[in-house]
């Protein structure tokens, strides 16, 4: 590959806060936003690892934040191509900002594009498309006010901000087992995150996460990730939430909550295997993609999740799963993201 001029496209978690303070305005006696408001943002050790592995891919690199600053930044950049890590804060769109403009310009970029990155975040439209092409997903609704209907669905349930990643939103009390549980967290989640809540029944069986990358014909599933659930520690729900992802597994104390490759048999792998690859197609994913999956009670592989945006923390300790499972498919981290860039050099014919 030739040497290119590369804008690596970020959300730091500082210019989230910057963003929040724009959009919202803050004061001394304001309230503070959730604890987990700003976790999808970066922090600059990971944006530093990006930007360094690209140098060593032999390219030129530029940093710019992903904000209402970046269309005019990236005119004045004119990169060859532009590495799309930026997750922005607000609204159904905010990850598809970034690959918005570059598609009005006309300019190359990373990953899946905008409306795939849309679709992706809106966990109920997600479902929806999956279910048409009988890709498991558990049962579900979408509630936009806690006065809504629960036919239909079976407690225990979830309940999970309709639109957002990083365990965001979800905790320890959103698995709820009866109406009134649920209708207490449905408010509480609509008024914290200001947007509808996606309910959906419990699934009991065991957690994994798929890193799946390339196109087309090259399209490639590396290693599963096991969730090993019973690390918890004791009296929690089961489930990998922001305090199991953010709270209770830390770089001073890691958890040995993951399994990588999972021990697993060989049938459940490979129906895990083809699922994420049919809906890595279906949903139009390019380049790059984390795919989380739970077993129902039969056994049988559910997606409860599409990162196409997947979380990449550099340090092996910080327990991100793409990384991980890049490195168990021997990969070192400055390989993993030269490849994502050469399959996006490929789509668009950059030598």
């Amino acid at each position: 590959m030739k040497k290119l001029r590369v804008v690596l496209a970020c959300s730091t978690k500082d210019g989230l806060k910057r963003e929040f303070a724009e959009r919202i305005g803050v004061e001394e006696n304001d309230d503070e936003p959730p604890p987990d408001f700003f976790a999808e943002g970066d922090d600059y050790e990971t944006i530093d690892a990006v930007s360094n592995a690209i140098k060593e891919g032999g390219h030129e690199v530029e940093v710019l934040e992903g904000n209402t600053e970046f269309p005019s930044a990236l005119i004045e950049s004119k990169p060859d191509i532009v590495f799309n890590i930026a997750e922005g804060l607000f609204g159904d769109l905010r990850e598809s900002f970034v690959p918005m403009i570059c598609e009005r310009m006309g300019m190359p970029f990373t990953g899946s594009g905008s409306l795939t990155l849309a679709l992706s975040l809106n966990k109920s439209r997600t479902k929806e498309i999956l279910s048409y092409y009988d890709i498991p997903v558990s049962r579900f609704k979408t509630f936009s006010s806690p006065k809504g209907i629960f036919s239909g669905l079976k407690f225990p349930l979830m309940v999970k901000p309709v639109s957002e990643g990083s365990s965001k939103g979800i905790f320890e009390d959103s698995f709820v087992e009866n109406e009134l549980q649920a209708r207490k967290i449905i408010k509480k989640s609509i008024k914290k995150y200001g947007q509808s809540v996606i309910v959906e029944e419990f699934l009991p069986g065991d957690e994994f996460t798929l890193a799946v990358w390339g196109n087309g014909n090259e399209t490639e599933v590396l290693p599963p990730v096991g969730i090993k659930l019973d690390s918890l520690p004791p009296g929690s729900k089961g489930i990998y939430s922001y305090e199991a992802k953010w709270l209770w597994d830390t770089k001073d104390k890691p958890l040995n909550i993951f399994e990588c490759p999972a021990n697993i048999s060989k049938s459940i792998r490979k129906k895990m295997e083809d699922t994420a690859k049919k809906a890595f197609m279906c949903l139009d994913i390019k380049d790059w993609c984390r795919i989380d999956f739970r077993l129902d009670k039969k056994g049988i592989p559910n997606i409860i999740e599409i990162n196409p945006l997947p979380g990449i923390l550099p340090k092996p300790e910080e327990n991100s799963c793409f990384p991980k499972a890049a490195r168990a498919a021997g990969l070192s981290y400055v390989e993993m993201i030269n490849k994502v860039l050469g399959f996006a050099c490929r789509r668009y014919g950059i030598a």
